[in-house]
C-alpha cells in the first residue's frame, strides 16, 4: 500500500491571490509611468553633456590652431545648437572650422565615436523626419529627444555655441575672429537652457576658465 507524503504536493495560487499579484503590478506600473518622461529629460541632458565635453576633449587632443596665422581663433573646436530647414527642429553640430571661412562644414565636424559619422549636418531641409543618413543620429535633438528650443545666458547670453581652445578654456563668438587677441575669452559662466516639448526644461552650465561642465542641479553629473 503507498503512502502519499502531504509535502510532495505542488500548491498553485489561489484566485484571490492571482488578483493581489495583478492589483500590486498596476500599481507598481501606475507608478513608474510618470518616471518614463523624467529618464527621457535625463538622456536628453546626458547626451548633450557628453557632446560638450567630447567638443572639448576634441580641442585638447586635435590641435588646429596655426598661430602664423592671425585667424587662427577661428578653429576652436565648438559644439552649436543650430535650426533645421523650415523650423522643423533643431540639430547639435561639433566642429573646427580649420579653414578659417568662418562657418564649420560636415568635412571638419567631429566624428561620433559610436558610428563613425560626422556630428554636423548643413543640409537646410526638414530634419524631425530622419535627417541625413550619412551623419550621426544623435545630433537630431529635437526628433530624438524633443527638445524645441535652447537659450544661452551668462557668459553665452543670447548665443547657441560655445567653443575650446588647445588647452580647454571655454571661448564666445571667435568664428569672425580677425587677430589673436582672445577678445573671445569666456568671462563668466555660460548656462544653456533647454525645453523639451512638454515645457519641462533642464540646463547645463559650462564654467569659465576649466570649462567644466555639468547639469545644473546634479553637481556631480
Amino acid at each position: 500500500m503507498k503512502n502519499y507524503n502531504s509535502n510532495s504536493f505542488k500548491h498553485a495560487f489561489t484566485m484571490i491571490e492571482l488578483v493581489f499579484v495583478i492589483v500590486a503590478l498596476g500599481i507598481i506600473a501606475a507608478i513608474a509611468m510618470p518616471k518614463i518622461d523624467r529618464d527621457l529629460k535625463q538622456e536628453a541632458a546626458d547626451s548633450i553633456l557628453s557632446d560638450i565635453r567630447y567638443t572639448q576633449h576634441m580641442a585638447l587632443v586635435d590641435f588646429r590652431q596655426s598661430f602664423d596665422n592671425a585667424q587662427w581663433q577661428r578653429s576652436f573646436w565648438e559644439i552649436t545648437f543650430e535650426s533645421c530647414g523650415s523650423g522643423s527642429g533643431l540639430f547639435t553640430g561639433i566642429g573646427s572650422d580649420k579653414d578659417y571661412e568662418g562657418d564649420t562644414d560636415k568635412e571638419e565636424a567631429a566624428i561620433d565615436p559610436a558610428n563613425g559619422k560626422p556630428m554636423f549636418w548643413t543640409n537646410t531641409a526638414s530634419c524631425t523626419n530622419g535627417g541625413d543618413s550619412t551623419v550621426s543620429d544623435r545630433i537630431f535633438i529635437t526628433k530624438k529627444f524633443g527638445i524645441t528650443s535652447v537659450t544661452g545666458t551668462g557668459g553665452c547670453a543670447g548665443l547657441k555655441h560655445i567653443g575650446f581652445d588647445h588647452l580647454g578654456r571655454p571661448h564666445i563668438g571667435f568664428s569672425g575672429s580677425g587677430a589673436p587677441d582672445y577678445a573671445s575669452y569666456m568671462s563668466s559662466t555660460c548656462t544653456f537652457t533647454f525645453t523639451m516639448s512638454d515645457g519641462d526644461t533642464f540646463a547645463i552650465n559650462i564654467e569659465p576658465e576649466s570649462g567644466h561642465a555639468f547639469i545644473v542641479t546634479q553637481q556631480d553629473s
